[in-house]
């Protein structure tokens, strides 16, 4: 049984901790504001290329872009997004989980090559997989996102050209809500086009007149929609992962509080027994 001394010191232990997590939940949210705003900053020009895309594909043509040819897998890819720091909860783990299910998927491949981009996801995977784990292609740390993000797309699309890889495949966390993060394996390379489903871009059921061509049109817009993807997938992933920090710190919060409560009732029964079976002493020193 405790005494009241390591009660006491518990509860002195569990209220410092609560005030770290709800500092650090703090410091996540401004976080999140600010990685949410740097997502939306993205949308419009990742938007405009896709609606200037669906207009140039809206009519058949005969020519197929080298970055659309479809080719047998037997060289793979993987970009993986995970995070830099740890206090996310099962944030890496999950990705780590979808990792795996693509890995599995490719199987009967050759070769799988794996560019972790965040230091715990690159921790996870060097532990847990048999996989080849390439460098990054950039050397600073200095959180140029735009920069290292062009940087690995003209990699892959240079390794894809050369045939040095068949497929470039992105797993992610797609952020739906601060509650959800839906763990995504997006088709990088070869380059698909207009998504099926998607919605046609205004205008594009008319005629237009391409000027130099439509093939010149198609060969330097799909460079341009792969490294906007590669840079919003990035951003949509350090979204995720500031709302699973945030998540994480709330619940740690929580159960602080719940503990905090169990330890204090304790500690006052405790100190109640203490009471009475000095009183009882006092008591029976009377009757005596």
């Amino acid at each position: 049984m405790s005494t009241s001394r390591e009660l006491k010191r518990r509860i002195t232990s569990v209220n410092s901790l609560q005030k770290i997590t709800g500092a650090m939940k703090m410091i996540a949210s401004a976080r999140l504001r600010k990685a949410e705003t740097a997502l939306h900053h993205t949308r419009p020009y990742l938007e405009s290329l896709q609606r200037m895309l669906q207009r140039v594909e809206a009519r058949p043509v005969d020519h197929l872009s080298p970055l659309a040819e479809e080719r047998e897998a037997r060289r793979v890819a993987m970009v993986v997004f995970g995070s830099e720091d740890g206090l996310c909860g099962s944030f890496n783990v999950m990705l780590h989980k979808k990792f795996l299910e693509s890995r599995d998927a490719h199987a009967g491949a050759e070769q799988v090559k794996v560019y972790p981009v965040g230091r715990k996801i690159q921790s996870e995977i060097r532990k847990n997989s048999a996989v080849e784990i390439m460098p990054l292609p950039w050397t600073t740390r200095q959180k140029d996102h735009a920069a290292d993000m062009l940087t690995l797309a003209d990699d892959l699309i240079r390794q894809f050209l050369d045939g040095e890889v068949d497929r470039v495949e992105i797993i992610y966390a797609r952020f739906k809500s601060i509650g959800t993060q839906v763990m995504t394996r997006l088709p990088f390379l070869p380059w698909k086009g207009v998504h099926a489903g998607s919605q046609p871009a205004p205008g594009s059921d008319r005629d237009y007149i391409h000027e130099p061509s439509r093939e010149s049109i198609i060969e330097m817009l799909y460079p341009l929609v792969l490294r906007a993807t590669l840079l919003r997938t990035l951003l949509e992933n350090q979204v995720s992962e500031q709302a699973a920090r945030v998540l994480s710190m709330q619940m740690a919060s929580d159960n602080a509080t719940k503990l905090l409560k169990n330890l204090q009732l304790e500690y006052n029964k405790l100190r109640q027994q203490n009471i009475t079976a000095e009183l009882l002493d006092i008591a029976g020193g009377t009757i005596i």
